[in-house]
């Protein structure tokens, strides 16, 4: 049972691995079809691949938020836990989200009017994402007895989970939402301010709180019942405006003075 933790953080790696895979493939391609009689070549289009690729970043979410309760149920600390954690969360909220924001840029660029003279200058922009994500890891994990109530910067994984949403937004198309990401400047914002975000010096509120009483969790219960009256009427943009919330959430509430053990 005390290896079970670091087999959730590996199960983490390996959804964001897989997402990885599905996200690189998310591109149209010809593939030859010889079933059916004479053989004759079909488009293959990367829409389900990209909407796979947030499925498993969804998946190393949910594992990388089990892998902390079970260590803390088990009481069960490492040196290599905490490390081994951070590496697989640069890969499925750093490495991930960064392709899905490189294929979105580049769908976007190659609408414009210049489409054949793009490069990779425009697109690379997008890997800052990994880039900050894996400073604001490295960060945390010398300064992780610091963030005991909250953190300092934004969490990666939210960060993964906002981006990975997009490709959601776009197979579903609430709202004619997919639209906005045909817009460069605006992913171009979005990689910005989220590489801002995670290496600043906001303290964000963690989403499970250290005392469960209104005085100090009223962020989180607030954050909780927008989300839930959003989801019936944005259906998966309830995701990005879950974290709109949170990030405002965060800017609002006054962390106490005094830091307090959550474990």
């Amino acid at each position: 049972m005390k290896h079970l933790p670091n087999l959730l953080t590996l199960a983490n790696l390996f959804c964001g691995c897989i997402a990885i895979a599905y996200i690189l493939t998310a591109q149209p391609y010809l593939s030859l079809n010889v079933q059916g009689g004479l053989p004759s070549w079909q488009w293959i289009y990367g829409g389900e691949q990209m909407y796979m690729g947030s499925i498993f970043i969804g998946i190393a979410a949910i594992c990388d938020m089990l892998d902390g309760m079970v260590a803390r149920a088990l009481k069960v600390y490492s040196p290599i836990g905490k490390d081994l954690d951070s590496l697989a969360d640069v890969v499925s909220f750093g490495v991930a989200p960064s392709i899905i924001l490189f294929k979105l840029l580049w769908d976007a660029l190659m609408g414009g009017k210049n489409a054949f003279d793009v490069n990779m200058l425009g697109m690379a922009p997008a890997f800052l994402v990994a880039c900050f994500a894996a400073l604001r890891l490295a960060k945390y994990n010398i300064t992780a007895d610091k963030q005991k109530s909250y953190f300092i910067g934004m969490p990666v994984p939210a960060v993964g989970i906002f981006v990975g949403s997009f490709p959601l937004i776009m197979w579903y198309n609430p709202y004619h939402l997919a639209a906005y990401f045909q817009n460069k400047w605006l992913l171009y914002l979005i990689i910005g301010l989220v590489s801002w975000l995670m290496v600043s010096g906001v303290k964000f509120i963690k989403i499970i709180p250290s005392k469960w009483n209104i005085a100090t969790a009223w962020p989180q219960l607030l954050l909780l019942v927008f989300t839930a009256v959003a989801i019936p009427f944005l259906s998966v943009a309830a995701i990005p405006f879950a974290f709109i919330v949170y990030v405002l959430l965060s800017f609002i509430y006054k962390q106490p003075e005094t830091i307090e053990n959550d474990n």
